[in-house]
């Protein structure tokens, strides 16, 4: 396989490099795609990888709790493993076309898995010296950590509707989804219901911190239907663009970097802290600037309607 072949397989593994953070297109991409190639021609699923990713990302929870250096870093050579795989699992599923709602039901799940597997541990690790502060500093990152991840994953999804259109995007919405949810049985189909019943309280809490784009949304719904004018798509891209290098922060590389040089100078609660300021400040101003940018187009699509009905 030539080097232009291995870049163009990579490259159709990806769903966008415009979500894609640098440390991602530089190593855990292209490592995940080796690994996706591995595992197909073993014929392992996406899912299978998924739930190997689960159970590294858990082992590596479980030695962040002992307070020996060597251990910690087996733990975080084992984190970076698991957020291989979860990579891997993703690309495959591009790859092969084996996608399935279990699937991302299982991807949405392993992240949390791991994180509080992590909090957990690091928890019980400090509990003797902060006593039960610890717990409470740990659960009010731990609420910050959910909505950080929740709006990163939204804009995302939400840049890529307006790049590659729904079929290149995750793009949900709660009335959607709760319509689903009450068309099932709870006897027939449980645990899918179940599901849906969390992802729609989920999918409602990103649609809550952004009003002004649902209202611009809404509009360009009523104006043009599932199909979005490539001008109106490339110009919301003009503004949403910038904002995804926030997205990416707020989601893996940077807060392990952070928690890795936690447990390296051997004060775990820096992490803590650092979710708490840090992240989210860097979380209301994403969130400040992406609702500027939909007022801003809200009002362009507005002066474009009324345009119309007096021609």
């Amino acid at each position: 396989m030539t080097s232009e072949q291995k870049n163009t397989g990579l490259e159709a593994s990806l769903k966008s490099a415009d979500t894609e953070e640098w440390i991602d297109l530089l190593f855990y991409r292209p490592v995940g795609y080796q690994w996706a190639l591995f595992f197909r021609k073993l014929g392992v699923t996406p899912n299978a990888i998924t739930i190997a990713s689960i159970f590294l990302g858990v082992a590596a929870g479980i030695l962040f709790y002992y307070n020996d250096l060597l251990l910690n870093i087996i733990g975080m050579c084992l984190l970076v493993w698991a957020n291989m795989y979860d990579s891997a699992d993703g690309q495959l599923a591009r790859m092969t076309g084996q996608k399935s709602e279990l699937g991302r039901i299982l991807d949405g799940l392993s992240g949390d898995i791991w994180f509080i597997s992590i909090y957990v541990a690091l928890c019980l690790r400090l509990t003797p010296e902060w006593s039960y502060w610890i717990w409470i500093l740990a659960a009010a990152a731990g609420a910050c950590h959910s909505k950080q991840a929740a709006m990163a994953d939204y804009y995302r999804n939400i840049h890529l509707f307006f790049l590659k259109g729904k079929s290149g995007s995750e793009l949900d919405n709660s009335v959607q989804q709760r319509a689903i949810f009450k068309s099932l049985s709870w006897k027939k189909e449980g645990f899918r219901k179940l599901y849906l019943w969390f992802y729609v309280n989920y999918t409602h809490s990103q649609e809550s911190l952004s009003p002004a784009f649902q209202r611009f949304f809404s509009l360009l719904k009523q104006q043009y239907g599932e199909t979005i004018p490539k001008e109106i798509g490339d110009e919301f891209r003009i503004g949403s663009l910038p904002l995804m290098k926030y997205t990416n922060i707020l989601s893996f590389n940077t807060r392990v970097i952070v928690l890795f040089i936690s447990l390296l100078v051997n004060r775990p609660w820096i992490y803590f802290v650092f979710e708490l300021t840090v992240l989210n400040g860097l979380l209301i101003y994403m969130v400040y600037k992406h609702e500027v940018w939909s007022n801003k187009l809200y009002k362009l699509v507005n002066k474009k309607k009324d345009e119309q009905s007096v021609a």
